[in-house]
């Protein structure tokens, strides 16, 4: 738990990020994000691999990602897990709970990170008194079901190599858009047995699949950095299309 002076700089890193991905959508104000800012209780930081949310468990607040990588997963009674999503600083990871109360899903850090929480009581207040920041809100949970609905895609239907490509295209992007990606390199601090975990493939084939990618000279994934050479090549590889990620921008 930070400390109240640790933690003013860190919530507003936190919603600045929040705030630059929905303005690419629509106008955020700045009493809005002053609203968000107003609405973080408390900043943690948590090791890698640490459970955020078991699902069934009650919820009474919601977790918004600051530093670092978390991911939303299911798993099996083996304790094999299929990653849902994996989140970067600026998303929410389980907005949708103020609403559910509980998850069918965990949530876990992939990566060292540093989390906000959000009491679902602030929450509820912005739903009455600001209903267009609730919009917003709202919309960042549909975004998140988009992203679900294409990553269900990958697996069932999208080859090996094409799965990879797809998600490097798409963490690409969403970093971009809150100036955490730049000329195609960025930072990604996971493991191939993540990246497994979130293509429903095996850590050896994510191996081959990245030694494909590198000797083809599209990308390379070394010490926790991506570097994508020829994105074109990349992007028709995994037939990205961003529209799913719905960054146009319009009165929502």
């Amino acid at each position: 738990m930070a400390t109240e002076a640790q933690a003013a700089p860190l919530v507003r890193s936190g919603v600045a990020l929040l705030a630059r991905k929905l303005r690419v959508r629509d106008t955020i104000s700045a009493e809005e994000e002053q609203v968000l800012r107003d609405s973080v209780t408390d900043v943690r930081e948590v090791r890698a691999g640490k459970v955020l949310v078991r699902h069934g468990a009650p919820l009474h607040e919601s977790t918004l990602l600051i530093e670092g990588i978390i991911c939303r997963y299911k798993e099996l009674a083996s304790g094999e897990r299929q990653i849902q999503e994996l989140h970067v600083p600026g998303d929410f990871a389980d907005l949708h709970g103020f609403l559910l109360k509980r998850l069918d899903h965990n949530i876990a850090s992939v990566s060292r990170a540093v989390i906000a929480l959000v009491p679902h009581d602030n929450l509820k207040r912005i739903s009455e008194d600001h209903p267009h920041l609730a919009r917003m809100l709202w919309f960042s949970t549909m975004l998140d079901a988009s992203i679900q609905r294409e990553t269900i895609l990958s697996v069932g239907r999208r080859t090996a190599l094409a799965r990879i490509a797809h998600l490097i295209c798409e963490l690409c992007i969403r970093l971009q858009v809150i100036g955490l990606s730049e000329g195609g390199r960025f930072a990604l601090p996971i493991t191939q047995a993540d990246l497994a975990d979130a293509s429903g493939l095996t850590s050896v084939h994510v191996n081959r699949m990245l030694k494909q990618l590198r000797d083809q000279e599209m990308l390379t994934f070394r010490n926790g950095i991506v570097d994508i050479h020829d994105w074109e090549r990349l992007a028709s590889a995994a037939e990205f299309d961003e529209a799913y990620l719905h960054l146009d921008f319009q009165p929502r």
